[in-house]
């Protein structure tokens, strides 16, 4: 890989693992669903006008879009926006790699190597240490949320090797159009309509600002470059670039939300990350291997391995007395 391609792949695991701090600020500013749906409708607009047609049957951007934009992020940011810490996000969420590999066993017949159960069983342990740690400091019911939300994106990735769509970018923005009325319908049901209205009417730049770094940075510009560089390098070679998500998303939730990152997380992340790695190894011989791009769609590449995706946390976090508190739109 040339030096500008490798800046490239950094840069990109720097911006998905920066996102997570990023929609921690967000979720100042706006109820969990519907800041989701927000991103999406940014992420689709303009966008979908430049794109061209869909290149694949509705029924998968349709599917792909319930499964990854509602269930996915639903879980996500409502396991942010209950407790669950930015950094600690950005790391828990690599166990979708092991769903990926699950869900694909079982619904494509693909066995894993024993290598990949290694790798499945060592990310399972690092999950594990890292819920003993939340456990002793935040909810685990929003740890188990963005748990849920991993095992959603799994099941979107499988969903998106069914689809092999042959432009990932294009692929990505009709699917960015599926969840925004549903998000905004669960929003106005679960989070009220008053609530809605007083976030958007409070709205300021710096609100704005994360729904145009979620949506524009993170998905459009993330995407791009990261199908760009599967167009240029073998997947096994760009995927593991992946990996840095969870460094770069728990180091800027340290140094901007002021974070810690205890012993115990440290274990967590080693194990994870390792077991990712392994878990994502891509078999030798013709067996093809379930991919998932940068925010969770799956390049159609039958070389590629399992990378992650970005996104962040709220109140009872051990952190919370370093934080500038909620505004009163937050409560409820």
């Amino acid at each position: 890989m040339r030096p500008s391609h490798l800046a490239l792949a950094v840069l990109v695991a720097a911006v998905w693992g920066v996102n997570f701090t990023v929609i921690e600020i967000g979720l100042d500013h706006f109820p969990p669903l519907l800041f989701s749906a927000l991103r999406f409708l940014a992420a689709a607009l303009p966008a979908v006008f430049l794109v061209g047609r869909p290149k694949v049957a509705w029924k998968w951007i349709v599917a792909v879009g319930l499964v990854l934009g509602v269930a996915k992020f639903g879980l996500l940011f409502v396991g942010m926006d209950a407790g669950m810490p930015a950094g600690l996000s950005s790391l828990v969420l690599q166990i979708q790699a092991v769903f990926t590999a699950a869900v694909a066993a079982l619904t494509l017949g693909e066995r894993p190597s024993r290598v990949r159960l290694l790798g499945m069983l060592v990310a399972l342990a690092g999950i594990a240490v890292a819920a003993v740690d939340e456990g002793a400091s935040g909810p685990l019911g929003a740890f188990a949320l963005v748990v849920g939300a991993a095992a959603c994106w799994g099941v979107s990735n499988v969903l998106t090797r069914k689809a092999a769509p042959p432009d990932a970018l294009n692929f990505m923005v009709w699917v960015s159009t599926v969840p925004v009325l549903p998000l905004l319908a669960l929003s106005l049901l679960t989070e009220g309509p008053a609530r809605d209205l007083a976030a958007l009417r409070a709205l300021d730049w710096q609100g704005a600002g994360t729904v145009v770094y979620v949506a524009w940075i993170t998905t459009v510009f993330g995407f791009g470059v990261w199908g760009f560089l599967l167009r240029h390098h073998p997947a096994s070679t760009v995927a593991p670039f992946s990996l840095l998500v969870p460094v770069f998303g728990m180091s800027s939730a340290f140094l901007f939300l002021g974070e810690p990152v205890s012993p115990l997380r440290w274990c967590a992340a080693a194990l994870l990350v390792g077991g990712v790695g392994l878990a994502s190894r891509t078999p030798r011989g013709p067996a093809p291997a379930v991919s998932p791009g940068p925010t969770g769609v799956a390049p159609p590449d039958p070389t590629a391995a399992v990378p992650p995706d970005p996104t962040a946390a709220v109140s009872s976090d051990p952190t919370a007395a370093v934080r500038t508190p909620r505004p009163a739109s937050r409560a409820g």
